[in-house]
């Protein structure tokens, strides 16, 4: 099974249909589906599409358990036959595709197998067909960034600049950013924790009107870690929701997110984020802020 751990959570949203293609004799011959030898078709197949939406992790293997938030199934009387929807909400780390998909599929069958013993030999027709995903919402998919981001990144770390630790926090931030479409890492800088030079870096950049600024390192206790004051004095409007859901979806994770004063915030036009310097702070930080931290970034005119 994909291992989705390493997602936010965020709302998500799929609309699936089905079409129950039937003789309208038979239709006319159970006052539409309401009067069968098994009761009512239509409200039992409700009951059976939500029922189907709860417990689709069970019938695909593949499929992760949601906490299903809503969910309706809605029926329609065509020329044709019996038209239906099913729409399903979740708040959770994945889609909602194959619940509403499942339960379309579901609620269709339980129709068939209701109206299908009053099907006679000179009106059989009858067929589950057009089984499909009509509409999903939800997730990193929801969001594009804009078409051109120029970004840098500044790690700052004394051990990484000495040699005595691998880059790994900083690899994992640009391999990051590397993966959404339009981003273009200019500058990628690695300096210590004397905030002098961080300083002299961040100005530089800044006068170069980048879209995106990201240093990695400094946001930890140590008396050294300097980083985040020098680029607080720079901020001009901060934005705290930014680090507010890094630490939020960190700490479910790891009890280490609390101490970290990570900031973000806008000095201009450029956009300035601390990150983490510890792997596993920096894919965190990754996986819960930055399709978001993308739509903020403006590019300049």
């Amino acid at each position: 099974m994909k291992d989705i751990t390493h997602k936010p959570t965020s709302e998500r949203f799929a609309r699936a249909s089905a079409m129950l293609r039937i003789d309208p004799a038979i239709l006319q011959a159970t006052a539409h589906g309401r009067k069968t030898d098994k009761g009512d078709a239509i409200e039992a197949s409700r009951v059976a599409g939500i029922m189907a939406v709860k417990r689709t992790w069970e019938a695909l293997p593949f499929c992760h358990p949601l906490p299903i938030t809503a969910c309706d199934v809605h029926f329609d009387y065509l020329p044709e036959g019996i038209y239906l929807e099913v729409t399903a909400t979740t708040v959770g780390q994945t889609g909602v595709e194959m619940e509403a998909l499942y339960a379309a599929s579901v609620a269709a069958m339980n129709l068939y197998d209701m109206l299908k013993p009053h099907a006679s030999a000179d009106t059989g027709l009858i067929s589950v067909t057009d089984i499909k995903l009509v509409e999903k919402r939800g997730g990193k998919s929801d969001f594009r960034a804009p078409v051109s981001v120029r970004a840098a990144i500044v790690v700052t770390c004394d051990a990484v600049v000495q040699g005595f630790k691998d880059d790994k926090a900083g690899r994992i931030v640009r391999d990051r950013l590397l993966k959404r479409e339009g981003v273009d890492i200019l500058d990628y800088i690695l300096l210590g924790n004397d905030p002098g030079p961080i300083e002299a870096t961040l100005d530089d950049l800044l006068a170069r009107e980048l879209d995106l600024i990201i240093t990695v390192g400094g946001t930890g206790l140590e008396p050294y870690a300097r980083t985040v004051e020098v680029v607080q004095s720079r901020i001009q409007r901060p934005i705290p929701g930014m680090m507010e859901a890094a630490r939020a979806h960190g700490q479910a994770r790891t009890p280490r997110a609390l101490i970290s004063r990570g900031v973000a915030g806008q000095a201009g036009h450029t956009l300035l984020v601390t990150l983490p310097g510890s792997s596993a702070g920096a894919a965190q930080s990754c996986d819960a802020m930055l399709t978001g931290l993308l739509e903020a970034v403006r590019p300049a005119p």
